[in-house]
């Protein structure tokens, strides 16, 4: 064994010559770390970490000195001292040359192997680290301690969440499952859970074991596809449990010399996918057992109890062992040299197998014992279907053949007899005597254990190779198959065993364990020294028919060599396919009715007759595809002939070529288990395991990336499709809307119509009123003419007879002309009520319509008032002003020609305003420039009404005086001269002063319509010319108004002038000023 000593080395070789599959008990070397002086001592080693790769590990010792191995070069290197002793190891980080370390005093660092420096500092736990666990990807690591469980992101060295748990219950572990996102945590009370590691929501909890076997669990393993976890503690029980189905599926008793499990890691296989088979197992007495845990078989061993082992890392590419014993020293044990003994093939062997004990309890149903040398497997309980077995071999053990005495009262002798009268069994029956003649033990047990091992992968795509319509016959033959490969690998790499086990499926598929039993009989003991030269045909018995028809039929062997047709070709097609491609189902049935009942042997002189009976067709085939062709499709063969001429070379063949002597009697399945069938060259099945293993690894790889390439362009596809219905989404949204622009310009073009109709009606409706109210106004006017004209021709009449009468009644005549002016007050009075409520009337219509026109013009100009809206707001002050100012100047002048202009300046505002629209952008300029020269004029005619408005007040205020004092004179006139003169006097000063007053009232009236009316918008003072104000009709018709009141105000007065002079002429008064009339 070679030794390498560290010393106080830093770096240097491992071993001097490596050992290889050649190191004695596997150790390759033994690994020590001493340091000589005064007392020279050996340090300890205490944790060693492989990397991902499995070609270099990392060991710390008690004084924290990290040693590097590199297996492959055959180097170590000193990369870190810590100063404190490790407690955890992990190599299999993202960044291939970290690693973390777990020290004494509960922190966590990271160095570099290649630089030798720390990377970071990882603190948050309160007591010693036992385990770290790596995410698949390497950028995670679980730390776990006895109270809390922490989660790192090893890109940032930040701790992400952290696992508390209360004190009383305490953490066992805490670890990924391989190749999964999954975490599982499992701490003391028994209670394991498993969580997703994104978002770290509880997947599911294992349930309770069942009762009897209850351990607290210690230490875990999970196989690599993340699908079995093993659980152990201080007990020699292992709990196997299914993680897919979520509960123990078997229990594993180890030897009674283990009484407490301190380690458990898988062995890793390039060829098992990651099902891992060989589970090692440390006990207490620090030795190391691997068992496969499907045979329940030890394998093999390491330590003992001299040279224990204190705790052991295999490496993930499943080539070597580390382990560190318990004398301070590392030990690399060769996986290749431990198992090399189990490489060889096994020497030929037929066991039987015996019932194992019964179990009473549910939990000791579940047990499997592991033994050297001894296959295990589980029994099936019926309350969980969990199984358990328990073999026994016995050596030199012979089953008593029972030759006559069959199962169910039946005799082998009268059947034979009844055969040989009949010629065949009666359907009725025939499953029955045959179920008898093989002996079936329908070990329901161990069929269920080979079933519930699920489909073969050897068979998952049979569908593929055989097409067969019924699903039923499809799936019953898969699993068929699946369990006979279960049963012994070499079924597995069979090419033929569909073609040999599909007659019997077909006739057995109600009853899958019968079809299951009848096939492995079939094979066990018709099918003899088939395997022996796997994977060629069996060229042995193939050999010993063509002997026989060599004595039979000179002429026909010699035909058959002549063409170079083999028995391959004339006897291996009707042996894989059990006859079944050249008989019908009723010959078929015959057929086997006799060779169940006969010797073993008998199914190859069947095989041969047929090949005697057909000598006639096969002596005028001769080329090599009618000789294939014959043998594998039915012919015209009588199957009595043929039956008849198998007994008969049965009888006839020496005994030295006779298969009798070679073939072996009838030996039934054993009852309980099934037995071992291993007549084949394992090494062949495992190499060709292993290289259908590769091949189906290979293929799964392939269809994984042709799986992801199929992925990647359908994504892409996707993507295209869902860009082009992006573009066609977009296009079709671009087309509706520019539909819905052009249905919403139509409605615009529709709503602007409307408006301008609606507009267009309201003007003439308005026109309309306009015109009702003008023409009842002219009438109302004509009516006031014609009543003016009749009191006037009245009292022309009144003052004519009067005047005849003046002298005989005066005082009449004045009571009469006081009545008259009473009456002519009255009308007076009347016909200034009605012209005060026409004139507000036509101002209140004029104002009116100027709000509504001007609302109207509003909304059509709501957009170009944005745009004018600034300067409107700089000028609207000035043009207020300069409004009010001059209209107060105007309202006494221009009320007619206001009116005008105004009807004027609406009527050129509806025709001009599309003009007016498209040029308001360019007009805006000169608007700025007319309106200061506007306010110039305006201005300049603003002080020039004022001054004719003072220059007319002071003409006015004369007047007045000029009146005041000729009434004056002629009140003292009339007072002095005579009582009727004054009385007439007073009269007509009356009458003179309700004139005045009336005069007034009317101007006062003309004011506030135009103080109302003269309160144009600033948009059409800047638009139009002030001008247009005047042109309006009512304005018209006022001044018309105006004009027949002046000229009956003057028919008025020219009346009272003919009074006084009247009565001037009757009392002839002294020189006094003529009375002045008011304006």
């Amino acid at each position: 064994m070679e030794r390498c000593d560290l010393g106080e080395r830093r770096r240097g070789p491992i071993w001097t010559r490596r050992a290889g599959a050649a190191a004695p008990r596997g150790v390759i070397v033994n690994i020590i770390h001493s340091v000589q002086g005064y007392h020279s001592k050996t340090i300890h080693f205490l944790n060693v970490a492989f990397d991902s790769s499995g070609h270099s590990l990392l060991a710390g010792d008690r004084q924290g000195n990290i040693y590097l191995f590199d297996l492959n070069g055959n180097r170590f290197s000193l990369v870190q001292r810590t100063m404190q002793a490790c407690t955890a190891l992990a190599f299999n980080l993202r960044r291939k040359t970290e690693f973390l370390v777990a020290l004494a005093d509960y922190s966590i660092k990271c160095f570099d192997t290649g630089t030798q420096e720390l990377v970071s500092w990882m603190r948050g736990h309160e007591s010693s680290v036992s385990s770290i666990s790596v995410h698949g990807s390497g950028k995670y690591a679980i730390t776990t301690s006895s109270d809390t469980a922490q989660l790192w992101d090893l890109d940032t060295f930040q701790r992400i969440r952290k696992l508390n748990v209360r004190q009383s219950v305490g953490i066992q572990k805490v670890f990924f499952l391989p190749l999964s996102n999954t975490i599982l945590s499992c701490f003391k009370d028994n209670s394991v859970f498993a969580w997703k590691f994104d978002t770290l929501h509880c997947k599911y909890q294992l349930p309770a074991p069942v009762e009897g076997s209850v351990l607290f669990y210690k230490v875990f393993a999970v196989t690599r596809d993340s699908r079995t976890l093993v659980a152990a503690g201080k007990s020699n029980h292992l709990h196997l449990w299914c993680l897919e189905l979520k509960r123990l599926i078997r229990i594993i008793q180890m030897p009674e010399k283990v009484r407490a499990v301190r380690h458990l890691e898988f062995l890793p296989d390039s060829f098992d996918g990651g099902s891992n088979q060989v589970l090692g197992v440390l006990s207490q007495d620090n030795i190391m057992r691997f068992i496969n845990i499907e045979t329940c078989k030890l394998l093999f061993d390491i330590g003992s109890p001299e040279e224990g082992i204190s705790t052991a890392v295999i490496s993930p590419n499943g080539q070597y062992i580390a382990s560190v014993m318990e004398n301070g020293s590392l030990n690399l044990y060769s996986v290749q040299a431990l198992t090399q003994e189990g490489n060889k093939p096994p020497p030929f062997m037929f066991k039987a197998v015996e019932d194992g004990p019964k179990y009473t309890s549910e939990a000791n149903k579940l047990i499997t014992k592991v033994t050297s040398e001894r296959s295990k497997g589980p029994w099936k309980s019926k309350q969980s279907k969990i199984q358990s077995r328990l073999l026994k071999l016995q050596a030199n053990t012979s089953l008593e053949n029972k030759e006559n005495e069959l199962p169910g009262g039946l005799n082998k002798k009268r059947l034979q007899a009844l055969l040989k009268g009949f010629g065949e069994y009666p359907a009725k029956y025939r499953m029955f005597v045959w179920r008898s003649l093989l002996q079936l033990p329908e070990n329901h047990l161990a069929f269920s254990s080979l079933m519930d091992r699920g489909i073969h992968s050897a068979f998952v795509n049979i569908q593929k190779e055989y097409p067969i319509k019924s699903r039923k016959l499809l799936r019953v033959l898969q699993r068929t198959l699946s369990a006979l490969a279960h049963w012994s690998a070499i079924f597995a790499e069979t090419p033929y065993l569909p073609l040999l086990a599909f007659p019997f499926v077909k006739l057995f598929q109600n009853n899958q364990l019968i079809c299951f039993e009848v096939v492995a009989t079939v094979v066990v003991n018709f099918c003899q020294h088939w395997f022996e030269y796997f994977p060629n045909p069996p060229v042995n018995v193939l050999c010993m028919m063509e002997n026989v028809l060599a004595h039979h039929d000179k002429e026909l062997i010699q035909h058959l060599t002549k063409y170079n047709v083999t028995s391959q070709v004339y006897a291996w097609p009707l042996l894989e396919t059990l006859l079944s491609e050249v008989l019908t189902r009723e010959e078929w049935l015959k057929v086997f009715d006799n060779i169940f009942s006969n010797h073993p042997s008998y199914f190859l002189m069947i095989v041969i007759a047929y090949s005697i009976c057909s000598r006639a067709p096969l002596l005028h085939c001769n080329q090599a595809a009618d000789f294939e062709y014959f043998f594998h499709h039915r012919n015209n063969v009588d199957i009595n002939v043929v039956i008849k001429e198998a007994y008969h070379l049965m009888e006839a063949t020496p005994l030295d070529i006779h298969p009798q002597h070679v073939f072996a009697d009838f030996t039934p399945l054993t009852k309980g288990q099934y037995p071992v069938f291993n007549k084949y060259p394992s090494y062949i099945v495992a190499y060709q395991a292993q290289e259908l293993e590769k091949i189906r690894q290979d293929e799964i790889e392939y269809l994984r990336e042709r799986q992801l390439a199929h992925e990647s362009e359908a994504k892409a596809q996707q993507q295209k499709a869902e860009d082009e219905a992006w573009y066609r989404k977009q296009k079709l949204l671009q087309e509706a809307e520019k539909q819905k622009r052009k249905i919403l310009l139509e409605e615009e073009e529709k709503l602007a119509e409307q408006r301008q109709r609606l507009a267009a009606g309201k003007r003439e409706l308005k026109v309309k009123e306009l015109q009702l109210l003008d023409a009842s106004r002219r009438r109302f006017q004509n009516y006031q003419q014609d009543q003016l004209q009749m009191k006037l021709k009245h009292l022309d009449d009144e003052i004519a007879r009067k005047a005849s009468m003046r002298e005989q009644e005066t005082a009449a005549a004045v009571q009469d002309i006081e009545l008259q002016w009473m009456e002519l007050e009255s009308q007076k009075q009347l016909f200034e009520q009605h012209l005060m409520k026409d004139q507000e009337a036509v101002t209140k219509e004029i104002k009116e319509d100027m709000e509504a026109h001007q609302r109207k013009v509003d909304l059509e100009d709501q957009r170009v008032q944005r745009l004018i809206e600034i300067d409107r707001e700089e000028i609207q002050k000035a043009h207020t002003v300069a409004e009010e100012n001059l209209a107060k100047a105007e309202q006494k002048h221009i009320d007619s020609n206001w009116r005008l202009q105004a009807q004027q300046r609406f009527r050129r505002d509806d025709q001009d305003r599309e003009k007016c629209y498209r040029e308001i952008v360019k007009l805006l300029h000169d608007n700025r420039v007319k309106e200061a020269e506007l306010l110039k004029a305006m201005r300049e005619t603003e002080e020039k009404k004022w001054e004719d408005a003072v220059h007319n007040k002071a003409q006015l205020e004369e007047e007045q005086k000029a009146a005041a004092a000729a009434d004056g004179h002629r009140k003292q006139f009339l007072d002095g001269r005579m009582n009727d003169e004054l009385e007439l006097a007073e009269e007509l000063q009356r009458e003179d002063g309700c004139f005045e007053k009336l005069h007034d009232l009317k101007a006062g009236c003309t004011e506030r319509g135009v103080e109302v009316q003269q309160v144009p918008t600033s948009e059409s003072i800047c638009l139009n010319d002030f001008s247009t104000l005047a042109s309006s009709p009512h304005n018209r018709r006022r001044a018309e108004l105006s004009r027949q009141e002046r000229e009956l105000m003057a028919e008025v007065r020219q009346l009272r002038q003919r009074l006084i002079s009247r009565a001037q002429a009757r009392h002839p008064p002294a020189a006094f000023p003529a009375t002045a009339s008011s304006p």
